[in-house]
């Protein structure tokens, strides 16, 4: 990747739920499960490994382009937070 060169988020947060740290993030491409992600936004930035996510309250193996999967996360997240690929 060219230097300064913004990284293109990959998703966005479109609900979360506190009581049990689940975002819902919208992606735009195919992301597989184990895939490392950063979260990022006015106030919330952190890095972590997907380790499952969900769509209707099953497990997938890979969120595909233009779905809404639920991923547990590590911190609070934030309506309209990207979702970055990390390398």
């Amino acid at each position: 990747m060219a230097k300064n060169q913004e990284p293109k988020p990959i998703g966005q947060v479109t609900h979360y739920f506190g009581g049990i740290n689940v975002a819902i993030v919208k992606f735009s491409k195919e992301v597989p499960a184990g895939a490392t992600v950063r979260f990022k936004g006015a106030t919330t930035d952190f890095a972590q490994k997907v380790s499952e996510m969900q769509y209707d309250h099953k497990a997938i193996t890979a969120a595909k382009k233009g779905q809404e999967v639920g991923i547990k996360v590590k911190d609070r997240v934030r309506e309209g937070d990207q979702v970055f690929e990390e390398a």
